[in-house]
């Protein structure tokens, strides 16, 4: 990599001009400002010191020093505390050339790690919707981006198929479904016991509504409304409390969870069979997404884990207990004091997740765990990966919690008990269906097969969702549009696969015209275009490092739209297969090659398929 060379060669510089150590990897290496002469810029500054210079003067000696042993160094120039190198033509031929045909280019070798990777991890009461859509998207690319450094990566969920949420919909069903089925209503698994959860709570609203005219919730308002509080503000309030207090739904609901807690037959039966209606839906959904996973955690196998180690954290008095409660002091870094098993007992997501850490640990002996989940559960988090660590747990160190912001729509946040949600399934078929009709306006898939147009069209509609996601920073909270994830002009994903097709389109052309590629190492003097492409071909093994690191495919995104954006450019400005020499076309198709290559992969990573032709 001639980032490291130039670290090592600076670093190497430094040292005998002034006697000064310096650690390679400090040196702040860069590619050089389009404004400015150079390929590469040393940043000079930290060095003044050492030398007791100007910047300018500083900079000159170590360029000097260096162009003495880097043969590839054509010259170099100092503006203030920059650095500018630049590298002749015949590296960067050589370079384009090297990397063309080399499918592990921008791939690192095996770090001997293991990283598990959690997400999705769904409801069994509901579909998947957009804010999953991110989610997933989120933990595959990371896993995917992850195992291009080296890792070794198994992907994971923890299906949340138990609790008083899940027992609603069953509850739903089993009053107001009338034996329905999703075969005999046509409707898929997961959308058919969602319509249940929405239906449970249409029907707690009503019954709420009567409530309220009772002579029991008026002498409830009367003892527990705020002064000056209108009713209808206090109901709005009290609704929780009144689903645990008064509702008969409410009570139905929670005697159905203690039924399930205690291994009831007929429950447990009911349980399962809704589950499975969901779990087929969703696995129909992950197939449309193009997401896999290597090993599925269940909650209600896992709720109970965690006691064993909790046990050893009493012991060793990391954990404290009073009465049948288990907490852990944490004011020392301000976090509180968190319980881990309840007064009554029972477990809470805490100790479940305690539990579960530790068993993947003892499955797969993983170092490393990556959990993708949404920015309200930082907390957790925070107190989890502590816990861990008191505990001496010997992962703890390898912990990450991917924190991403809630997805909203224009009109504001989706409620998944109103059913007001953007529903996966319908958004994948949105943006194809966006997609044929922007294609078939053009007349560019009238030539495919129905087979071949079907597929070109599906993976259109899913690189524009894709990359309409993944190129938001993961920490942002962010709005979708479905108007604008559709739009396939712009910042978008067939934006670059329209790259890759033009690529495709002209190496097949150059094969049929059996133009003799090996003349491209005498191609001596690069074009700006060119030389942009070059560069920017360089730095994919550093984006990908930089988006495993950060564990933000957005950077990725970002790159493979500067590379097509310059891919564009070089299309317009230069001609490829009429060039002025042999020695010219056969280098500008090694560079498209090198191009189409390269985009390839950048994209595959992000999980979204090239096609063929557009």
């Amino acid at each position: 990599m001639i980032i490291q060379t130039i670290q090592q060669l600076t670093a190497q510089a430094v040292k005998e001009l002034y006697n000064a150590d310096i650690n390679p990897d400090d040196i702040l290496v860069s590619p050089t400002r389009k404004e400015f002469k150079g390929d590469y810029t040393v940043v000079v500054f930290p060095f003044v010191s050492f030398a007791k210079k100007r910047p300018e003067d500083t900079g000159n000696e170590i360029g000097e020093k260096i162009k003495e042993t880097m043969n590839a160094l054509q010259g170099f120039n100092t503006i203030k505390g920059f650095l500018n190198l630049e590298l002749d033509t015949n590296y960067w031929t050589n370079f384009i050339i090297q990397t063309a045909g080399n499918q592990q280019y921008g791939f690192f070798p095996s770090t001997g790690s293991t990283v598990m990777v959690e997400f999705s991890s769904p409801n069994t009461n509901k579909p998947l919707h957009l804010g999953h859509i991110r989610n997933i998207l989120l933990g595959s690319a990371c896993s995917n981006i992850l195992e291009a450094v080296g890792e070794k990566v198994i992907k994971t969920q923890i299906v949340n198929d138990r609790g008083i949420a899940i027992c609603r919909s069953m509850l739903a069903w089993e009053k107001f479904g009338k034996g329905q089925t999703p075969e005999s209503t046509g409707i898929k698994g997961d959308h058919f016991v969602g319509k249940y959860y929405v239906e449970f709570a249409n029907q707690l609203d009503a019954e709420y509504r009567n409530w309220q005219e009772t002579a029991v919730a008026e002498k409830v308002f009367l003892e527990k409304h705020k002064k000056d509080q209108e009713k209808s503000a206090f109901f709005k309030e009290y609704k929780n409390d009144y689903f645990n207090e008064y509702s008969t739904l409410g009570a139905e609901a929670k005697n159905m969870l203690i039924q399930w807690e205690a291994n009831d037959a007929e429950v447990r039966s009911l349980w399962a069979k809704m589950n499975d209606w969901v779990y087929g839906g969703f696995e129909e959904t992950y197939a449309k997404l193009g997401v896999e996973f290597d090993k599925l955690y269940y909650e209600s196998e896992t709720y109970l884990l965690g006691k064993e180690i909790i046990e050893k954290g009493l012991n060793a008095n990391v954990l404290k207990k009073d009465g049948k409660r288990i907490w852990i002091d944490l004011e020392d870094i301000n976090l509180g004091q968190k319980t881990i098993i309840k007064s009554d007992g029972t477990s809470t997501y805490t100790s479940q997740d305690i539990g579960t850490a530790h068993q993947r640990y003892l499955d797969y002996g993983a170092d490393k765990m990556t959990y993708v989940v949404a920015d309200e559960q930082n907390n957790h988090f925070q107190v989890l990966f502590e816990i861990l660590k008191r505990l001496g747990e010997p992962y703890a160190k390898g912990l990450h919690h991917l924190s991403y912001g809630m997805v909203d729509l224009p009109t504001g946040r989706m409620k998944s008990r109103e059913g007001k949600v953007v529903d996966a399934d319908d958004l994948i078929e949105e943006v194809i269906a966006e997609a044929r009709k922007s294609a078939e306006s053009r007349g560019e898939v009238e030539a495919l097969s129905e087979v071949e147009r079907e597929e070109t069209l599906k993976r259109i509609g899913l690189a524009a969702l894709k990359f309409f996601i993944l190129k938001v920073n993961p920490k942002k909270r962010m709005v979708f549009d479905p108007e604008k994830s559709v739009d396939l002009q712009g910042q978008t994903g067939p934006y670059i696969q329209y790259s890759y097709v033009r690529i495709n389109g002209v190496l097949k052309r150059a094969n049929q015209e059996n133009i003799d590629l090996s003349l491209a190492k005498s191609y001596v003097d690069l074009e700006t275009q060119e030389k942009e492409l070059a560069l920017l071909i360089h730095e994919f093994p550093n984006v990908i490092r930089q988006a495993a690191d950060e564990h933000d495919p957005s950077h990725l995104a970002a790159y493979c739209y500067t590379v097509a954006k310059a891919f564009h450019k070089f299309w317009h400005d230069l001609s490829i297969l009429s060039a002025e020499t042999p020695e010219a076309i056969a280098f500008r198709l090694t560079l498209c090659q090198a191009v189409g290559e390269t985009l390839k992969k950048g994209m595959s990573l992000l999980g979204i398929e090239m096609p063929e032709k557009m």
